[in-house]
């Protein structure tokens, strides 16, 4: 798509309320300035629909099933149609669950411990560590990071049929990088799984905030993805999909609402009787308000139309990355290329520049939130950078002082509430730092660069 054209497009979008968009925070060169939020990949603003929505509900939040009570059964309806909303904004198939949970890393965790015995599992090295890792109890293959999409099919097509069972398999795969923003292909993914007896869950925590996902489309068998990245940020994500691992796994937690019948044995021990409902998976009291913020945010995506909010965002992507081609010294990551289509998520590095040191100025001089480190997908940003394991903080914040060679990276990143000054002002203050330097000193504290304040 060109600029003119989506430039056009973006005129007719404006940018989606989101709480937040008149925040003031200082600057350490003085003044104040209005926060530009640019790191919408770890945690997106919470729509102002979305938070208006859990206001009006607050004074009627009650408990959760079997209680009698007017807010009780509110509370419950309110509950359950947002499951219905959530089934509906993923075209989910008749018989499919959707079971609330508290984010991506807690959805496919939850799917990990319901997976059949003797399972084995496929994942790209390129995944996000929620995909990553949960697997431990399953007999894993890992991936290595493919470089054209079609590679990513040959890759699993070849490995599928190299597995030495016929029992059941699973693949695990990003819809949208969460540090490239590189869409995968995921419909031609489920195809190849399905055509060698597998099935497939998609991590969509970086497709559903920007574009529609339709399980029945994709043919994915599961989707995963979080309330906080969706701009519902109230502590719950989804799992959506096939009801039968799920219904014949152990409950993941043991507790009530996970239990339709509990009764003592004559030997003193306990018998249970689990939903095979969604509940079975969803112990304790649930997180009513996180389910419903989802539901909101929902709608209100589908309200103002994918369509519409791509177009737009295609046009915030181009203005960065024009923006960024324009500086010699930032190096943009890609696994498959500069044609690639992808979310609003863009990683780079800057030649001469600790990224700790650079992301900490664009903060304290500019007033703009992003993200430096491995983003959680170490294995990825190390293939994207050529670099070995490096002693890291947390997160893989760097152990080195500002100037040092950058052994990570600075994502910028954002979606339907981002005004365009926000990305006008980055791309200017990335021009400006590259060609003029940091306007204060900065110091190393807990392995992260902050500015030092004590002159």
């Amino acid at each position: 798509m060109s600029v003119s054209i989506a430039a056009a497009d973006q005129t007719v979008c404006a940018p989606l309320p989101v709480l937040g968009r008149d925040v003031t925070v200082p600057l350490v060169t003085g003044g104040e300035v209005t926060y530009a939020a640019l790191d919408y990949a770890a945690s997106a603003p919470a729509l102002q629909r979305v938070w208006d929505d859990v206001a009006a509900y607050a004074p009627y939040y009650g408990s959760v099933h079997r209680g009698a009570g007017y807010l009780s059964q509110l509370s419950t309806d309110l509950f359950e149609n947002a499951r219905r909303t959530v089934a509906e904004f993923l075209d989910c198939r008749d018989g499919d669950q959707v079971v609330f949970t508290r984010s991506t890393t807690d959805s496919l965790n939850l799917l990990a411990a319901a997976l059949p015995a003797d399972c084995q599992v496929f994942v790209f090295e390129t995944e996000h560590h929620a995909s990553l890792l949960p697997w431990k109890n399953a007999q894993v293959t890992y991936l290595n990071a493919p470089r054209t999409p079609r590679q990513a099919v040959e890759t699993l097509e070849r490995a599928l049929a190299d597995r030495d069972s016929h029992g059941p398999a699973l693949v695990c795969v990003t819809g949208a990088s969460n540090v490239t923003g590189e869409l995968w292909p995921v419909r031609e993914l489920a195809a190849a799984a399905h055509a060698h007896g597998a099935r497939i869950v998609l991590d969509a925590a970086q497709l559903a905030p920007h574009h529609a996902v339709s399980v029945q489309d994709l043919d994915v068998d599961w989707v995963a993805f979080s309330g906080h990245k969706l701009y519902a940020p109230f502590g719950s994500g989804v799992l959506a999909g096939r009801a039968d691992w799920l219904r014949e796994a152990e409950p993941y937690l043991a507790g009530g609402g996970a239990s339709r019948k509990v009764s003592r044995r004559e030997d003193g021990g306990v018998d249970v009787e689990w939903h095979e409902s969604a509940a079975r998976h969803e112990a304790g009291s649930p997180n009513v308000i996180g389910a419903y913020s989802i539901a909101s945010a929902c709608k209100a995506l589908t309200e103002a139309g994918f369509d519409t909010l791509v177009a737009r965002e295609r046009y915030l992507i181009e203005k960065v990355r024009t923006g960024l081609a324009d500086v010699p010294e930032v190096r943009i990551l890609s696994l498959f290329g500069d044609d690639a289509p992808r979310v609003g998520v863009i990683s780079f590095v800057v030649d001469g520049w600790n990224s700790s040191h650079f992301a900490a100025a664009l903060s304290a001089e500019y007033g703009i939130g992003v993200r430096d480190g491995l983003f959680c997908a170490h294995p990825l940003v190390r293939t994207l950078l050529g670099s070995d394991p490096q002693a890291q903080g947390e997160c893989g914040a760097p152990e080195a002082a500002p100037g040092e060679k950058s052994l990570n990276a600075i994502r910028v990143s954002f979606g339907a509430g981002t005004p365009d000054e926000h990305v006008e002002r980055f791309v200017n203050a990335v021009r400006e730092l590259v060609t003029d330097g940091a306007r204060w000193n900065y110091r190393t504290e807990d392995g992260r660069c902050v500015p030092d304040t004590s002159a």
